[in-house]
Formats: C-alpha cells, sequence, structure tokens
C-alpha cells in the first residue's frame, strides 16, 4: 500500500512520520487535530537537563511523554537543517540558543512532523494543535515557519475548569491548555460557532415580550436607515416605542444564534475522575472539545487525522458527527482502547467497519510481537476480543506496571432489566500455560464477584486446562434464557480466525462512554 488519497476510516499503529511518508498522499486531509506528548504529568524543567542527567527513561508505558537527544533525533535535525527553509533556519537557531537537550529532541521531532502534516493537508484545511503553556510558544514558531506566519488563525484557551499542580503558597494555579490554529492558506473552511446565550444575559438584554409572548431586545436605529426602510420594519411588526415616543428595531431571542464563538473556552469541562466519558486514559481530553473542533473546521463526509490519537476521542467525535477519521498511534494501549471504545459506542469492528493497519494479522507476527514486548503483546490480544485494558496498563505518571490483581482486562454487558451491568474478567498469557493459571482465573472471577473469565493464551492449552474450565458449572441468564460457559480458553490463533466470546446479547459496553447516534454534522447542545 503507496501513498493514496484515504477514503475510509483507518486506524493505523505506527510511528505517525513513517506512516504519513508511506501512505498518506499530498493534500489528501480537510483537518488535523493533535495532541502530542508535552510533558504535562511531570515537572517541565528536567527538558533542560543534560543528556547525561540521571533523570529515569524507566517511564511510559501509555504514552511517550518526553524525547530524547539521540542518534536519530541528531539525524532528523541535520536533514531539516540541510533543507534550509524557514522551518530549518529557526530551528538552528533554537538549537544554538538552547543546546541539545530533551526540549529541542521534543521540537525536532514535532517539527519533522508538522512539515509532513501540512504536506497532507488540503489547501481549504485547518491544523489545531494541542499544547500546554510550557511548550506553546516554541511550538508557535515552528509553525509559523511552516505554515506561514499569515496562516495564523487562533491561540485558543481551553480553561480547565480544575487547575492542575496549583499549590496555592508558591505559584498561581495553572488551569488552561493552549489549542495552536493554523491554515494552510487564506481560502480556508471555517463554519460559524454560537454559543447559547446564558439566563443572566437573556434576562437583562431580552428583558421585553410583546403582544405574541416573544422575547426580543431593542436597537437604536441608524441615522442612515431610509425612512422606507423604517416602513418595512413597521409593517413586519419589529419596531418598538420607548416611553418618550423614540423608535427602536426589535430582535427576537428566538431568531439570533447566540454569542459568536471567541477563542477563549470556559464551557467545557476536563474528564475528571467521575465523567461518564473517562476510559482512565491520563491525557484524554472531552468530547465536546473535539466535536466544536470538528464542526468548526470540517463538514459531513470530510477526511479528519489525528497522528497522536491516544485513547480515540478525535476519532470517536469524528465518527459520530459522519466524517471519515484517520488515527495513528505508537502504542498498543492506545489502539486497543480505540477498538473498545468504538465498538461500544458503535458497535465497529476493526477490519469489517474500519481498516486497521500495522498489527499483527498471523500467528508467527503475535509471536513476534509477544517476544518484543510482553505488555505491547497483552493489549493488542485484549483489542482482539475487544476488551478494555485494567491494571496492566500502568500509573498515568511513571508509566509503571502497577498491581493488576489478576485481571488484565474487563468485559461488561448488560443482562438485567435494571439496566445494571455484568463484568467478564479477561486474562492472557504468552508463554507457558497450565492448568493452575485456569484455577487462577476461577478465584479472581470469584474475588471479584465475576460472571465469567476468559483466558487468552498465545500457546494451545493443555487437556487438564480445558477440563479445569469444564468443571466449572455454567453461567445461567434469565434475560435470554441461556448457559454461557463460565470460564472459556480462546487462543490467539482462535481470535484472528474470528472466534468470539460468548456471552449474553450483542449490546457490550466496553468502556464508560454510552452508545453514540452518529449526527451528520449538526451541532451538539455546547454549540
Amino acid at each position: 500500500m503507496g501513498q493514496k488519497t484515504i477514503t475510509k476510516n483507518t486506524l493505523f499503529y505506527g510511528d505517525n512520520l513513517d506512516i504519513m511518508r508511506q501512505y498518506m498522499a499530498d493534500e489528501s486531509v480537510d483537518l488535523i487535530y493533535l495532541d502530542p506528548p508535552f510533558n504535562s504529568n511531570r515537572n517541565y524543567n528536567v527538558l533542560y537537563k543534560d543528556e547525561s542527567g540521571l533523570d529515569s527513561d524507566a517511564q511510559i508505558l501509555a504514552f511517550e511523554d518526553t524525547w530524547h537527544w539521540t542518534r536519530a533525533a541528531d539525524d532528523q535535525y541535520h536533514e531539516l537543517a540541510a533543507v534550509g527553509d524557514k522551518a530549518g533556519r529557526a530551528l538552528e537557531n533554537l538549537v544554538d540558543a538552547m543546546g541539545r537537550n530533551q526540549l529541542t529532541a521534543y521540537l525536532v521531532m514535532m517539527t519533522a512532523r508538522l512539515v509532513e502534516l501540512r504536506r497532507v493537508l488540503k489547501p481549504t484545511g485547518s491544523l489545531y494543535l494541542h499544547c500546554d503553556p510550557t511548550v506553546s510558544h516554541y511550538l508557535k514558531v515552528i509553525l509559523d515557519m511552516i505554515f506561514e506566519t499569515g496562516n495564523f488563525r487562533n491561540e485558543i484557551v481551553w480553561k480547565r475548569m480544575t487547575p492542575s499542580g496549583f499549590k496555592g503558597k508558591t505559584s498561581i494555579g495553572k488551569g488552561h491548555d493552549i489549542i495552536l490554529c493554523f491554515s494552510k492558506s487564506n481560502d480556508f473552511l471555517y463554519n460559524p460557532i454560537y454559543l447559547p446565550y446564558t439566563e443572566q444575559y437573556i434576562k437583562e438584554r431580552f428583558s421585553k415580550i410583546d403582544e405574541r409572548g416573544r422575547r426580543f431586545k431593542e436597537e437604536k436605529i441608524g441615522t442612515a436607515t431610509s425612512q422606507a426602510t423604517i416602513d418595512k420594519l413597521k409593517a413586519e411588526g419589529r419596531i418598538y416605542y420607548t416611553s418618550t415616543g423614540k423608535l427602536r428595531i426589535k430582535h427576537y431571542l428566538d431568531e439570533v444564534q447566540g454569542i459568536p464563538l471567541d477563542d477563549v473556552w470556559t464551557d467545557i469541562h476536563p474528564v475528571n475522575s467521575i465523567a461518564t466519558e473517562r476510559i482512565g486514559y491520563p491525557t484524554q481530553k472531552p468530547l465536546a472539545l473535539l466535536e466544536r473542533i470538528i464542526q468548526a473546521s470540517s463538514n459531513p463526509g470530510d477526511v479528519v487525522l489525528d497522528p497522536f490519537c491516544g485513547c480515540g476521542t478525535a476519532v470517536h467525535a469524528a465518527q459520530k458527527l459522519g466524517r471519515t477519521w484517520i488515527g495513528i498511534d505508537i502504542t498498543r494501549l492506545a489502539t486497543t482502547l480505540i477498538k473498545s471504545r468504538l465498538y461500544d459506542a458503535f458497535q465497529l469492528e476493526a477490519k469489517k467497519d474500519y481498516d486497521l493497519i500495522g498489527e499483527p494479522t498471523t500467528l508467527t507476527e503475535a509471536k513476534h510481537l509477544a517476544s518484543q514486548d510482553r505488555y505491547q503483546f497483552q493489549w493488542w490480544a485484549l483489542g482482539l476480543i475487544p476488551a478494555r485494558p485494567q491494571g496492566g496498563q500502568g500509573d498515568s505518571k511513571t508509566g509503571k506496571k502497577g498491581k493488576d490483581r489478576g485481571i488484565d482486562g474487563i468485559m461488561t454487558f448488560q443482562d438485567d432489566p435494571k439496566g445494571l451491568h455484568k463484568r467478564i474478567i479477561i486474562q492472557v498469557k504468552s508463554g507457558k500455560v497450565k492448568s493452575e493459571h485456569i484455577r487462577s482465573l476461577i478465584g479472581t472471577v470469584d474475588s471479584e464477584k465475576a460472571v465469567m473469565g476468559v483466558f487468552i493464551t498465545l500457546e494451545p492449552p493443555s487437556r487438564d486446562m480445558e477440563l479445569a474450565a469444564l468443571s466449572v458449572p455454567k453461567w445461567h441468564s434469565d434475560t435470554f434464557n441461556r448457559d454461557y460457559p463460565r470460564i472459556q480458553i480462546l487462543t490467539i490463533e482462535e481470535l484472528l480466525n474470528g472466534a468470539k466470546v460468548q456471552f449474553p446479547g450483542t449490546d457490550t459496553t466496553l468502556s464508560k462512554a454510552q452508545r453514540e447516534q452518529e449526527k451528520q454534522g449538526e451541532q451538539g447542545a455546547l454549540l
């Protein structure tokens, strides 16, 4: 598969720079949103630490939160500088001023990707880069050089409702992110967005009600308004007389669109610990934020690209709003979360409803992945069901794997008149397996009060394992009046050939998001 215009929803696993160069044609994307890692969960001063410093590399499993000045970064820097364009010269100046450290390595890696992103963007397209204030000014310089300063559109301030890192005594709380918006040309698409008036604004400004019960506000008639226009307004019942007999024009509340969107967004809440859409990914952004961006700068059927798609919020929003989407991420955890999220919200299945490129498709490839990284294998295997990773995804700040209590993944389903969810415990093994593993799973299912357990294995199960699973009484669904195996063993080979977990119905909810209905471009309640 070479470079071409992608017209089908596609999820890529791999380095976005390589994928864009290999798969994506020039001027083939209408809108780009990217939320690259920018050290949001660490002391940013570490970026200035010399490469001989002692900062730990035992870092990120869920997402890469920093880059180092490696041989690859050095080669890429010289490649960009050799071009001699504005971006290359700006990068040379920054490296010369600040030295070769983690911050400048980050800027080198971002510059290479932003050059490619501009290449794939259509002339009418826009790019939104989400970052925090500690690095936004550097990235804006790079963007100015790549996209030209005349194509800078906005520096959007997203006011997160809960300041992060607020100490009170030592510093002012940090409560916002920056979203830099650039277009590729002056001929860019923008769909005006209006926010609803507040109740206080309506009460104060639309304080009058006419004889038909319609709220309105009054406005002075301009001195240049012709008598013919005034007569026309009178005939339409749009003239209001004040107590002193002065003429005013009526503006009805039910005819105005609202307040035009500006560059300070305070009405969208972050994904906090009690948010219904929260799936546990450390940098998850709210769906409403991405819906706003996508509605503002694309139309139904347009192609939306997120090259750092993480847990897939941009992909989710694009699917919901009827856009074609392309998501790229370099971690198996991310692609697994996206697969389960798409299945949960839209009942979409990989390969059937969207293309999935870069993941193992054969048993040999699966064995190779397991030999390289057993956690990446585990996350990938969970995505075959799909199930939501649990425990093994690691701590959001250190990235280190925490205690998983014998739970690698979770599936849930509804089998209750009250809509309550029942859980299925998933365990994944990439090495040698034995009957003790099945007995351990049985114990975990009992202790966690789950209704079923699924054991995914790379190696074929032994006869003793199968007998241990069969020894457990089946679970009965009163709703479907059917029995289901309480302990199920599935091999990777079987899953690659289409095997499924047996459980009641098809209404699985693999994340906390609610089932979505696609909206063909309509604006959400916040807009």
